[in-house]
């Protein structure tokens, strides 16, 4: 009988040894499996594993994409093709005619799009379009150059759908073939990210050394969302989980957290950056990132319109009396280019209740009439210093306009109102 029990004990403790080692394989196979699918997912992108690339968002966001595709946010940078490239190629529209002896011909080549610049007849130099920055007002093109970025001579008038200098360059191109270098700073804002090469492999450069492999185009969902490699891995293995994990919210943010966000390209062009804007998070402290700036009390003949968003709308009597705050107005999944009204039916929410301030036209001026006016009157569209083009040499230069984010009232713009009501009531 003891026997019998002792031969039972043993088969029984084997039978556990392999359900041991089994459980033990499975286990060791899972935790693989899983790891090869966080790999497959948030292992690719050129920042690193906590990010997961814009690509792995669509799948449970296709609608958020499809609307975003739109958004000068999306188009802040594209890898150059005939997509992307909005400036006309054909032979009575591609030539872009400096004088008698230079012209610059837009030309689609067996290797790529092309900027080739003539002098007296003959091939001075070409310029391949890579990159693209922008796309709602206009276009500007950059060509590598080794592993440097450099501007090509013409950039593209959106609206007068015409081939431009670049803002900041003059019409005579005898001297372009110096090249214009773009520095990282200005891919912090057309870019989600591009990493620089060793300072061993940089020491004769003229401009910043870019690994060509890490750029990552447009401002895509983690520049606002933070990485999010584990919220996709976990909203993967969860699907029926809803509340979204790993990831930040724009309501998640405090006021001023939500404002920092959008600061680092809506404050103008930085003074001195302590740390490179792609290391920046939603949560993190804006201030921390660069050198306190000392300007003038805010004057929109001194504050520019492009870019300076920030400091304009912070210095509004709408944002110091309230608790807005850009996504108050702007819903950055959608494209709201050219809705007045939209922007209006937002006003109409705080000065449409008793209490707030209501505009001093009323009476003068029907419903209808008031209500279209409020951001033409009190956000006046303004030409940017920063930005200007030429289309030609016999024609003074194209100014950009940009709405202003200080919301006041201008004096120029109701002066505006009653010359056309003088005249036509």
């Amino acid at each position: 009988m003891g026997e019998g029990l002792f031969y039972l004990w043993d088969d029984f403790t084997k039978s556990m040894k392999r359900i041991a080692i089994i459980s033990g394989v499975c286990i060791c196979v899972t935790i693989f499996a899983c790891s090869q699918i966080t790999e497959k997912i948030s292992g690719t992108d050129a920042r690193g594993k906590s990010f997961a690339g814009a690509a792995a968002c669509i799948s449970c966001h296709k609608d958020i994409h499809a609307s975003y595709v739109n958004t000068g946010h999306y188009m802040a940078s594209a890898p150059a093709n005939e997509n992307t490239v909005h400036g006309s190629f054909k032979k009575d529209s591609n030539e872009f005619v400096v004088n008698a002896s230079q012209k610059v011909v837009m030309e689609k080549l067996d290797s790529g799009l092309f900027q080739t610049y003539y002098l007296n007849g003959q091939v001075k130099a070409r310029y391949r379009f890579d990159i693209v920055f922008g796309g709602v007002k206009g276009e500007s093109y950059l060509y590598w150059k080794g592993n440097e970025l450099c501007q090509a001579p013409l950039s593209y008038f959106q609206s007068q759908h015409q081939w431009s200098t670049n803002p900041g360059f003059g019409y005579n191109f005898l001297d372009y073939p110096m090249p214009r270098y773009i520095g990282k700073q200005c891919l912090e804002c057309h870019a989600s990210y591009i990493d620089n090469l060793p300072e061993e492999k940089t020491i004769l450069a003229k401009g910043d050394q870019f690994d060509k492999n890490s750029l990552v185009y447009s401002i895509d969902c983690e520049r606002c969302h933070g990485p999010c490699a584990k919220h996709v891995d976990f909203q993967t293995q969860n699907p029926n989980i809803k509340t979204a994990g790993f990831v930040t919210t724009f309501t998640s943010l405090n006021r001023v957290q939500r404002m920092d966000m959008c600061a680092p390209c809506h404050s103008g062009k930085p003074s001195v950056m302590l740390r490179s804007a792609f290391e920046f998070v939603p949560g993190d402290t804006f201030a921390n990132f660069k050198v306190p700036e000392f300007i003038h009390p805010v004057d929109t003949s001194y504050v520019d319109v492009h870019g300076n968003q920030f400091q304009l709308l912070q210095s509004s009597k709408c944002y110091l009396k309230s608790k807005m705050d850009c996504a108050t107005c702007h819903d950055p999944h959608i494209s709201t280019k050219g809705n007045d009204a939209l922007f209006v039916e937002k006003c109409l929410t705080c000065h449409s209740t008793p209490g707030n301030a209501t505009c001093k036209m009323v009476g003068r001026l029907s419903d209808a009439s008031l209500k279209a006016k409020c951001i033409g009157c009190h956000m006046p569209a303004l030409p940017t210093k920063i930005i200007s083009v030429q289309v030609s040499d016999k024609l003074p230069s194209v100014q950009f306009f940009v709405h202003t984010h200080h919301i006041a009232t201008y004096p120029q713009e109701v002066k505006k109102i009653l010359d056309y009501m003088n005249k036509h009531i």
